[in-house]
This record gives C-alpha cells, structure tokens and sequence, in this order.
C-alpha cells in the first residue's frame, strides 16, 4: 500500500512537472514514465536534467506509436527493411524503460521475424511486455552463470586438493588428510607451484609436519606460516 501511495505521489509531482511543457501529452507521457523503476522516477523529480532526458525518450516513443505511417511495412515497395533502420528505431523505444540493458534487449528483440519487430514498433503494450520478459531472461542466464562459475571454482579446488593429497601421501602417508588441509590454504597460484616443483613442496611439507609437532602452535598460526612459504627462497 506504501509502495502503491508512494507511486502515486511520484505520478503526480511528475504530471505538475510536464505539464507546462507538454500539456496535451502530459497524461501520457506520466503514465510512460511510471513504468520506469522507484528511484529513476525519484530522480527525475528531483534532477531536471534526468527528468528532461526521460520526457525525451518517451516522446519519441509516443510519436513512433502514433505516426504508423513512419514504420515500414512487409508490403511497402521496399520490402528487405534496413535492419539497422529498424534498430535504430526498436532501440529508441527499448531505452525508454532506462532498463541499463537497453543494447541487449534490443539485440534480443531483432532476433525474431521482421514481422514481429515491426508490430513492437507499433504496440507500446506488445514491447512492453517483451521488455520485461528479455529482462527476466537476462537475469535468469546471469544467475545460471554464477551458478556455473561457481561450480567450476570448487571443482578446481577439489582437483586441486586431490592432487596435492596424492602428493603429500607419498611422502608423509600418516598426517597427509592434516597436511594436504593446511596447504589448500594457500592460492591457487601456490599451490600450482608446489604441484611444479618437487622440492617446494617438499619443503612446504616439513613446515607443515613442524607446525603439527608444535603442541602450542594452532591450526591458524600454522596456516599463515604455509601461506608465506613461497616467500622463503
């Protein structure tokens, strides 16, 4: 009820602000604007430059929607339409939404039928709703992608321990669960290194038996030490 009360009060401080200038479109280009999200409308209330560019926009929107004459059409006498014409134009209509993904979800749209793009280019509602469903898309395939990124991270860690373990096995098979744990400590890069090169790790691992015999030596403090021991040579 806040949220629905507080767009309200934007919707009207809006309307006061357009209006001057634009007195027979006022109503509409308020309700354009008011599909934008909370804190763009917020600072186009409180920025007139922010609020100048976003009337822009909107207005030539609404000029597209209603001059149809101006779209071109499958039956015109050219009928391959420029596509960068009609990139030029759906983009215009897409930035509007000042979504931040306005060049991608553009991109998305021109890959469907000429026909299709050219009804968006004439149907504020019809864009509006591909709009939103591009944006959808896009957040699902970034999670998917942090989803999968992550994935790979532990993946490689996991190798990576696997490998130091069958290392550190050979040469001390009793504390190697205690020491292959202390070495994962360190980065990546580390611990590249160790599996590169016999005598560091070699070395890393006596520090490590040492930190074990130390009775008053905890596991953190044993831990900083292996992650300076690159820095020894």
């Amino acid at each position: 009820m806040d949220a629905a009360e507080d767009l309200d009060t934007l919707g009207e401080k809006l309307y006061t602000l357009i209006y001057p200038k634009h007195k027979e479109n006022a109503g509409k280009l308020t309700g354009m604007l008011l599909e934008l999200p909370g804190p763009v409308l917020t600072q186009m209330v409180q920025d007139k430059a922010t609020l100048t560019a976003g009337v822009e926009k909107a207005l030539r929107a609404l000029q597209l929607a209603q001059e149809p004459s101006k779209v071109p059409r499958k039956d015109d006498d050219d009928v391959s339409v420029s596509s960068d014409s009609l990139g030029e134009q759906l983009f215009e209509l897409v930035d509007v939404y000042n979504t931040g993904h306005s060049q991608k979800i553009t991109g998305m749209l021109l890959e469907q039928h000429q026909e299709v793009v050219l009804n968006l280019l004439s149907d504020p509602k019809l864009l509006e709703e591909q709009v939103k469903s591009a944006m959808k898309t896009l957040k699902e395939l970034s999670l998917e992608e942090t989803d999968i990124s992550d994935a790979s991270d532990a993946d490689d860690t996991e190798k990576l321990g696997e490998k130091i373990f069958s290392l550190v096995e050979e040469l001390d098979p009793l504390h190697a669960n205690d020491i292959t744990g202390m070495l994962l400590e360190m980065e990546p890069a580390a611990l590249q290194q160790l599996l590169s090169d016999p005598t560091m790790l070699e070395v890393a691992v006596q520090k490590a038996q040492a930190a074990l015999d130390t009775p008053n030596q905890t596991l953190c403090t044993a831990q900083e030490e292996q992650s300076n021991i690159l820095h020894t040579d």
